[in-house]
């Protein structure tokens, strides 16, 4: 069965949207914390996009298909996917659209993914501010509006080239120098302020390059994913960095736990509302290196490309996610070694 939908002038109920029943104050928060925690009711925006696909299933295993609204302006990008529970075309942009689902679907909980990445972002500011700010602010009033839960991803673009390299802490000077990275920035100072004004359970990880077996989005980190296709045949792999670019990285698998463990944690035991996370860090020679130990013939050559160069050199080697493990017990189960495995296997 595939669920496909769209959004016409008349609710989904068969009439005028059905209204949520408002409260006041305390008793509204109250009763809003307690109804997440017994049955979570998920919208996820950019479901169809590298992380969005993953997490989207992962969540439906954990609280039911039906509990679980994927949205995205894309079709699905598999038949699976596309059968495993509802989805409806969402522009992040049109904020009506959005308010009908979380009303109409009773949801608790927003999770926006949807975004324009670093390297994209560079050739089109104007659309990746649109999509990354108005997009996100959308999220946010909705969420105040309604009392949900929303978790907005942050980024290591977030830092910048006055940010220390190593073991970047989550509170440090960022001033970021990619489009990209002023959005995450803008998208943390903002869901902190809705946080502490109206409120708003907003949450945050700063992601570091997720790797998984999927074709990859038009990121700066995405020469990692990319290199695991190339080992897959003959000729030597162009790697856009250069053989010393330290970047912090993530398996999707970790990603997907820790997005769902952090989600699941009281509010109560949360001393911040942005987290760094981390899985391991390398340079592109290190990957080479290791996916050499599984594949012997593996060639890689250097061509450094300026604009995805100088966005990496910005960006930390290595994150301090101390905090995150101390708060919500997060930690990494891939390093490098168990990275090249998995993703070999997969591929």
């Amino acid at each position: 069965m595939m669920w496909m939908g769209k959004l016409g002038g008349r609710g989904m109920w068969g009439g005028l949207v059905r209204p949520r029943r408002f409260v006041t104050g305390s008793a509204m928060e109250g009763e809003r914390a307690e109804e997440i925690a017994r049955s979570p009711k998920i919208l996820i925006t950019g479901s169809c996009g590298q992380i969005g696909s993953e997490l989207t299933l992962r969540l439906r295993e954990l609280y039911g298909s039906d509990n679980v609204i994927a949205t995205d302006v894309r079709r699905p990008f598999d038949d699976s996917f596309a059968a495993s529970g509802p989805f409806f075309y969402a522009d992040v942009l049109r904020y009506s659209t959005l308010e009908r689902l979380t009303v109409e679907f009773d949801i608790n909980t927003i999770i926006h993914l949807s975004g324009v990445l670093s390297a994209v972002g560079e050739r089109d500011h104007i659309q990746s501010l649109r999509i990354n700010v108005d997009g996100s602010r959308n999220a946010l009033e909705i969420a105040r509006r309604h009392r949900t839960k929303v978790f907005i991803p942050s980024s290591i673009a977030a830092f910048g080239p006055d940010t220390p390299l190593d073991n970047t802490p989550d509170t440090v000077i960022q001033r970021p120098d990619t489009v990209y990275g002023i959005s995450k920035v803008f998208i943390e100072n903002l869901g902190n302020y809705y946080h502490k004004k109206f409120g708003v359970d907003f949450r945050s990880l700063r992601y570091p390059g997720v790797i998984n077996a999927g074709q990859p989005g038009g990121g700066t980190t995405d020469y990692a994913v990319e290199m695991f296709f190339a080992a897959q045949g003959k000729d030597p792999y162009q790697c856009w960095l250069s053989e010393d670019s330290r970047l912090p990285m993530i398996y999707m698998d970790d990603c997907i736990r820790g997005t769902t463990d952090f989600l699941a944690e009281s509010r109560d035991n949360l001393r911040q509302c942005v987290y760094n996370i981390q899985g391991c860090s390398f340079t592109p020679s290190e990957l080479a290196e290791a996916i050499r130990k599984e594949r012997p013939s593996f060639a890689i050559e250097y061509r450094s490309d300026p604009l995805r160069q100088g966005i990496a050199d910005s960006w930390p080697n290595s994150l301090d996610d101390s905090n995150a493990r101390r708060d919500w017990n997060w930690k990494p189960e891939y390093d490098i070694d168990a990275l090249v495995q998995v993703m070999l296997k997969s591929l």
